[in-house]
């Protein structure tokens, strides 16, 4: 990726990120975060990917949201972005957060566990 891609991708981020706090009104959207936007070579598509907290449920809902604003992002991202394509928004839910928030769990509850194991037990 070449740096024009790398900064069409973070002018991206940064206008889709202040939509979702500041535009979109949809009940249905929780809390969503934009974690990552990757263009392609011919920058005609922007994939961006969101983190959502919450429920399964939850997490379907605000995607649904996203995608049923994508036509008012991508006319939104036109009037900010200076390029003379817009791309095509694509919304993709990222599931790194919550993973490396799984794994830190793992690990907290294997270090209490080991924890408690080291412990040597009272005598009375």
């Amino acid at each position: 990726m070449n740096t024009r891609h790398i900064q069409v991708a973070e002018e991206i981020q940064h206008i889709v990120s202040y939509l979702i706090q500041r535009e979109l009104k949809d009940p249905r959207l929780g809390f969503v975060t934009v974690t990552r936007v990757e263009v392609s070579r011919d920058l005609k598509y922007a994939r961006v990917f969101v983190s959502v907290m919450g429920t399964p449920e939850e997490q379907k809902d605000s995607m649904v949201a996203l995608n049923s604003a994508r036509g008012f992002v991508r006319h939104e991202v036109a009037t900010r972005l200076t390029t003379r394509s817009v791309p095509e928004v694509q919304f993709k839910l990222d599931r790194g957060l919550e993973y490396s928030d799984r794994i830190n769990r793992l690990l907290t509850e294997l270090h209490d566990a080991d924890v408690t194991a080291d412990k040597p037990e009272a005598t009375t």
